[in-house]
Formats: structure tokens, sequence, C-alpha cells
């Protein structure tokens, strides 16, 4: 193949990367420096950097802090719950892992909006689990399940966790038994097997699945609005206000990178740790 052909082929992704990756991040660049968005011209007017400083106020940096311990949280507690799933569904004969993944990918096929009003409909005050347990005798009053940042956790992991169980189960699937069968026989009970051997090599399944809910959780703003009530305000929040409600772009633009930044450093985080390069992991 000449160098023009595979030129050719190339085109249309590069040009599908710049219409919608570079262009738009080059665009919020130049709208993060503004000193202002006229709403009749989508010219800046004047340039400064007054925007990105504020970012160091302490309300915002709560907001920050708030953002990623929620979106560590959530990480592990998709772990936790993921990684046993992710076994099981791995180590099940092969005619009953398609059901099993289907089951996992069903929550997929429905609107993210609708899942999120099912979830808020069954833990609201007069909701299915405070009827529930008030039916049987535990309480008297209803918990307040919702509009905490409790709710939003619940949130978070409800709808990411089959982010974390589709790479890892691909991960867990490719594992050799032989392997732990070898260590067993060596004199590891299955708890040391399990460290010496399958932990280490679903690593890499950890460390993708983690990222993806990771950033998904950092950015999310419609689980922690509807969710989480006015104290319970992330990144994603603050960036949706400023657009969409106060109509400050310049400083909507600033969040929106500084988002990027750290997710682009999370990234590499995992990168390094799980020494990734170009979807292929070296042990």
């Amino acid at each position: 193949m000449s160098r023009r052909a595979g030129w050719a082929m190339l085109a249309p992704t590069v040009i599908w990367l710049v219409a919608l990756v570079a262009a738009p991040m080059a665009l919020m660049l130049v709208y993060s420096l503004a000193v202002q968005i006229a709403p009749d011209s989508p010219w800046p007017q004047g340039f400064t950097l007054a925007h990105y400083s504020r970012l160091l106020d302490p309300l915002y940096l709560r907001i920050f802090v708030r953002s990623v311990v929620q979106a560590a949280l959530a990480t592990l507690l998709s772990l936790l719950l993921g990684y046993p799933l992710a076994y099981y569904i791995a180590r099940s004969p092969m005619q009953r892992r398609g059901r099993l993944l289907l089951l996992v990918v069903i929550p997929f096929w429905t609107n993210f909006l609708v899942r999120t009003y099912a979830l808020m409909v069954l833990m609201r005050a007069q909701g299915v689990i405070n009827s529930l347990l008030m039916a049987i005798g535990v309480i008297d009053d209803p918990l307040p399940l919702l509009y905490n940042e409790a709710a939003v956790q619940v949130g978070l992991v409800y709808t990411l966790l089959p982010l974390l169980v589709l790479p890892l189960y691909a991960n867990l699937e490719k594992l050799d038994e032989r392997l732990l069968a070898a260590a067993q026989d060596l004199g590891a009970n299955p708890w040391t097997a399990f460290w010496s051997v399958t932990w280490p090599l679903s690593r890499p399944g950890v460390l993708v699945g983690g990222m993806m809910v990771f950033i998904s959780a950092f950015g999310m703003y419609l689980v922690p609005d509807l969710m989480g009530g006015a104290r319970s305000v992330m990144i994603g929040n603050l960036i949706q206000n400023q657009f969409l409600q106060a109509r400050n772009w310049p400083f909507g633009a600033a969040v929106a990178l500084a988002l990027t930044a750290v997710v682009l450093v999370v990234a590499l985080l995992v990168q390094r740790a799980g020494r990734i390069d170009g979807g292929e992991v070296r042990r």
C-alpha cells in the first residue's frame, strides 16, 4: 500500500477527530481566556486569566475535592461489587455466560434519565423501599434516602457498574485455570492462589474498568442534580450551571478544561500503572 493510499484511509478519522475533538477543545480554550462573550456575538471581548485564578476560590476547590472523593468512592464500591460479579460470570459454564452478560448490559438499553428516575421512585419517601420497610414494621417514618451524598453514590454505582464489569470480565475470561491448579498443587490455599495468580493477572482489567468508572463519575451532572440536591454539587453541575443558567461561558469553559486536565492526569497514571501502550498490556 502506498503512503498516499494510507493517508486517504486515515483522512476520515483525522477529519472526525479534528471536527469533534480538537476544534471544540480549541474553542473552549479561547472562551476560557475571554473577558466575556457577548450574547449577540461568538467572539471574545478581550482576554484574561482571571477565570483560571477564580478556580482557586475555596468554594470551587471544595466542589473539585467533593467530585474527586465521590468519583473515587464510586470506583471503589464498583470494584467491590463488580469484581465478584465479573469473576462469577467468567467462571460460569459457557452456555450461561451469555445470559449473565445480557443481564449486565440490559440497563444500557434504556435511557439514562429513565433509569435514574426509576431509581428515585424506589428511594423516595413514598417509594418502594420505604413503603416495604414501614409495612413490615422495621421503621415508623420514611428514611431520607434521597437528596444526600449517599444517594449520589447509589446512583453513580448503579449507573456505572457495567463499565467496570465488562472489561474485567473480558480479562478474567482469558485467565488460564491451570495456573490456579498449579498454585494449589504447590501448597497455596484458594485465598493465597487468588492474590498470587488471579489478582495480578486481572489488574489490567481493574485499571481500565476503574478508569472508566472514575472518569464518568467525576464529570457526572445528572445523578448529583436529581438525587443529591443542593449540597451535593459536583463539577459537572458547576459546568452546567455556568453555561446554561449563569451564562458565564468563559468561566464554564475554564472549569471544563480543568476537568479535562484531571481526566488526562488520571488516564496517564493508569497508563503508567498498567504500562498500557496502544491497548497492549506489557507484563
